[in-house]
């Protein structure tokens, strides 16, 4: 299956692009924690019920099932819920850029872990790719944007300490089921069982009684419509492709071409907003692009 796992790793940008469109207005309602334990039981549902349906549940042993609950702790439970604290106090973009990094964390940790090296043309897209990812994001704002993608707490230490730590626990979690993935573990299984496990995880949480854990506003029909479509965009497929791009692609590979997303999220944004991105935007769109081709054009 040579070079399909490139598709499948963009393929999961995109539904993280739109995904993210949902997530902003519904993460400030409910809270980081609150948006994040109602996105994970619905996703939860979702992946279930397939799973049950196709019989995957039967690909599971205790030791994938093992792996998949602690990836789905530190990946999902922390570094998800860590993303979008960082989000309510930094803002999507500003957050997005930080975010961005685990790239490179991703790339430096399969060359530590399975001796993953990434060299000429390839790495100089690979170079391109992550740099125009943040340039987009970094220079993306208009100079009076006002919109709650755009706001922030005012101190931004503490997000960016989050956000670098949502980076780190993603390509942690990455890194942990790429062995297991290799075998013949159904995919939507596997993200059911990182999932449950999360939720589980923030249900503690909440039963007791931390006050960070409940929500800020109670969560109303339209609210749950976005979190429920996130849901199944971002965790329910989106997750569920890295999965399986993993099974036949590198780490860090698998890393750079999901991280394109806040570059697919521009034209989004100018159909929604109506207004054209700025010109640092473009700028690091067309880097990302290039790089893109560099990395598939690799094989």
């Amino acid at each position: 299956m040579p070079f399909s796992y490139d598709f499948l790793a963009l393929a999961a940008a995109a539904c993280w692009a739109v995904a993210s469109l949902l997530s902003a207005n519904a993460a400030r309602h409910l809270g980081a924690f609150a948006f994040s334990r109602w996105r994970m039981f619905c996703v939860s549902l979702m992946l279930w019920s397939v799973a049950l349906l196709g019989g995957g549940w039967a690909s599971l042993s205790p030791h994938s099932l093992g792996v998949m609950a602690i990836s789905g702790l530190i990946g999902i439970f922390i570094g998800d819920t860590a993303l979008f604290a960082a989000m309510n106090r930094l803002g999507p973009r500003r957050a997005g850029v930080l975010f961005a990094t685990h790239a490179l964390f991703s790339a430096l940790l399969g060359y530590l872990v399975f001796g993953e090296t990434i060299t000429g043309l390839t790495l100089l897209g690979c170079l391109l790719l992550v740099g125009g990812v943040m340039t987009a994001i970094f220079f993306g704002k208009r100079g009076n944007d006002t919109h709650a993608w755009e706001q922030d707490d005012g101190n931004p230490w503490p997000g960016v300490g989050l956000g670098l730590l949502s980076a780190l626990c993603q390509s942690v979690a990455t890194l942990m089921v790429k062995p297991v993935m290799m075998g013949e573990i159904d995919p939507v299984a596997a993200s059911a069982v990182r999932m449950s496990t999360a939720f589980v995880a923030h249900l503690a949480l909440l039963w007791c009684g931390l006050a960070v854990a409940r929500p800020l506003r109670a969560i109303n029909w339209p609210v749950f419509g976005m979190v429920a479509l996130n849901a199944f965009l971002a965790m329910g497929v989106g997750m569920t492709l890295i999965l399986l791009a993993l099974r036949y692609g590198e780490v860090g590979m698998v890393a750079m071409l999901s991280s394109v997303s806040p570059v697919l999220v521009l034209p989004l944004l100018w159909l929604v907003m109506k207004r054209r991105p700025a010109n640092g935007a473009w700028l690091g769109a067309l880097a990302t692009v290039v790089g893109t081709g560099l990395i598939v054009a690799r094989h």
